[in-house]
């Protein structure tokens, strides 16, 4: 495997570097919008049960203690009580976005990778070809071993380009759709809180 790899010449490295920053950029990610860290359940069901009760002051405690996104949008609903309802709203939707932003962090990294790494694939068949021009340019056709190194590399880096591109794409599309449907569930909850808050109309 080394040996493919050393044969595709130096555009391997990158291509190579890519894959690593695209896997480790995947795992943090899932890591961080793991459902429990962005919308626990059991804190959800009891801050709604405080709001319900009328215990504003013991939810926004409880919103302050939990390090969640959905505890920073609640926050900010729940401390802007008494205000009108629009406002309130707003007020939500503006950490919303702050915390949806988070979420989002280093996501188009592996899209970028996903466009990039077939290039870099292409730019060493470019490459390799080339080299293989410059063999029959000098030597002409009769050696058709010393073509090898460069249609080799040629096709290692297209290949290695691909077999990066590929994962890389699929991992951005399942990145973006963790978010859309967190952010879509952040949402409920916060009209939820919402219809709870007897905010001034």
């Amino acid at each position: 495997m080394y040996e493919l790899f050393l044969k595709g010449g130096v555009l391997m490295y990158p291509i190579a570097f890519c894959s690593i920053v695209a896997l480790g950029i995947f795992l943090e990610r899932l890591w961080a919008l793991r459902r429990g860290k962005v919308i626990p359940r059991g804190f959800l069901m009891e801050v709604i049960d405080l709001v319900a009760k009328g215990k504003l002051a013991e939810a926004m405690a409880l919103c302050k203690r939990t390090d969640a996104s959905i505890s920073h949008v609640l926050y900010a609903g729940l401390s802007s009580y008494g205000k009108r309802r629009d406002a309130i709203k707003e007020r939500m939707e503006e950490v919303g976005r702050r915390e949806v932003a988070n979420m989002e962090r280093y996501i188009n990294v592996v899209g970028t990778i996903a466009g990039v790494a077939p290039l870099l694939g292409l730019l060493g068949t470019v490459s390799g070809m080339i080299k293989s021009f410059n063999v029959i340019a000098l030597q002409g056709v009769a050696e058709p071993g010393a073509l090898a190194g460069g249609i080799s590399e040629a096709l290692l880096t297209t290949a290695a380009g691909l077999i990066v591109a590929i994962p890389s794409f699929v991992m951005h599309r399942y990145l973006r759709n963790r978010v859309h449907s967190l952010t879509l569930e952040m949402e409920e909850v916060a009209l939820r809180l919402l219809d709870l808050l007897k905010g001034e109309e």
